[in-house]
């Protein structure tokens, strides 16, 4: 099982631990942070276009196609009700070649397979402890 930590900065800006690798994240000046970071909901929508990313730089390697160049833009949409969500994510995925015949429909599978998209897809259960502090010794 992998695990992170958040680690509280100052005011809305947090440090992400993973695997000894930090992310910064804040909310932006317009609300009532510093913009040290992406916000969570971006890191959100960056996983799934990262995941994609992946997943298709994959996809053109094990064709023999290029790779170098690939580029993946997200786009999403906050929902007007609640609860606070994202409700639409648009994905654009741009080979750095235009691809043969029968290819792109391929693509679309492989990317659509991602490991972020399907936990989106079939939503993982989620756990929630809330701890006392540690005591002083």
């Amino acid at each position: 099982m992998s695990q992170m930590t958040v680690i509280h900065r100052e005011n809305d800006a947090f440090a992400v631990l993973a695997r000894g690798h930090v992310i910064h994240v804040d909310q932006p000046y317009f609300a009532g942070g510093t913009d040290a970071g992406p916000t969570p909901v971006e890191l959100f929508v960056a996983s799934l276009a990262a995941c994609a990313a992946h997943y298709a730089r994959r996809y053109l390697v094990r064709q023999g196609l290029p790779a170098d160049g690939l580029e993946v833009t997200a786009d999403f949409a906050m929902s007007a009700t609640g609860p606070a969500r994202v409700s639409r994510i648009g994905l654009r995925v741009r080979p750095p070649i235009a691809l043969p015949a029968g290819k792109t429909e391929e693509l679309r599978r492989v990317v659509e397979a991602c490991t972020v998209h399907n936990s989106i897809l079939d939503a993982p259960r989620i756990g929630l402890e809330i701890e006392s502090p540690a005591q002083a010794a």
